[in-house]
């Protein structure tokens, strides 16, 4: 791979390009220039960032056509498009999930949602539990619990249509024996597994509809569907809560990534629908990012 890196032209250098990219997505308020910039050029060049830093510790050039195709990309991160939409996948755990318009990119936040379904999953008494992911976007959740908890059965549920179609490319990619994904309402999902399911778990949409995402590229490139839960954000969550009881089987978990200021009207609302034993959960930067409760 560093050979197809290395060229004797007179063109620009790799370590140039990279600085003069990374000064550009800082000036358009891109936090972590510098690594979307070695990304952008790996993607190019179709080699690891590894390869890409090594590149530039050497002095390599960078030939006119890639570093004009590099410039294009640059521009579009400037304009704060999402980079996962540019380089059409998306690191999720273990995975690398294929994303773009249409569908929600997943987050390094949604890792600890995953972690605390993949622990109930472990713990479950069943040799062969069952968990379900309602509203499974681009099947991130669900494909990470299907190859880390081979011994249990997944399903995940999607009711958009542009969400189901990158959901469905993933499954295909990743081979997932255990996993089935269904396009579905998720008020009437699976219907089958009533009473059987050991965990419930959802990453849905919980933004307030008068809430303005900070992050341009929330706030201009993620489906709507997936951001919006109607006016105080928890219309999804409820009707998560109302079809997890009738999936789950006594002492199941449901587990509710939200907002880090949400998790006292969940704990609340969970409560009120009755579950049992609310609890939530920070992520990895110490901010509320997961509600959970167990099945009467």
């Amino acid at each position: 791979m560093d050979a197809d890196l290395t060229h004797t032209s007179q063109h620009k250098t790799v370590a140039g390009a990279i600085s003069d990219a990374a000064e550009h997505l800082a000036r358009a308020g891109v936090l972590d220039s510098r690594r979307d910039a070695e990304l952008l050029l790996a993607h190019v060049l179709a080699v690891s960032p590894g390869a890409v830093q090594a590149a530039a510790v050497r002095g390599d050039a960078l030939e006119e056509p890639s570093d004009a195709h590099y410039r294009e990309l640059v521009a579009r991160r400037a304009s704060r498009e999402p980079l996962q939409h540019i380089t059409g996948s998306a690191p999720f755990r273990h995975l690398e999930l294929r994303v773009g318009p249409g569908v929600f990119v997943p987050r390094p936040e949604t890792e600890t949602l995953v972690q605390i379904a993949l622990d109930a999953l472990l713990a479950a008494a069943s040799p062969s539990p069952i968990a379900i992911d309602l509203g499974t976007g681009s099947g991130a959740i669900a494909l990470a619990l299907a190859t880390e908890a081979p011994h249990a059965r997944v399903f995940a549920a999607e009711n958009a249509v542009d969400a189901f179609v990158w959901a469905k490319e993933n499954f295909a990619r990743v081979g997932a024996h255990n996993a089935t994904l269904a396009f579905i309402d998720l008020a009437r999902a699976f219907p089958d597994l009533d009473g059987k399911v050991s965990v419930v778990v959802s990453n849905p949409p919980y933004v307030p509809d008068a809430a303005v995402p900070r992050d341009p590229e929330v706030r201009w490139f993620d489906p709507p569907t997936a951001l919006y839960g109607g006016e105080d954000g928890l219309d999804v969550v409820r009707q998560v809560s109302a079809t997890a009881l009738r999936l789950a089987h006594p002492g199941a978990l449901v587990a509710i990534e939200h907002g880090e200021s949400q998790g006292a009207a969940i704990r609340e609302l969970l409560v009120a629908d009755g579950w049992r034993a609310p609890a939530t959960h920070m992520d990895l930067t110490r901010r509320d990012r997961v509600t959970t409760a167990l099945h009467p």
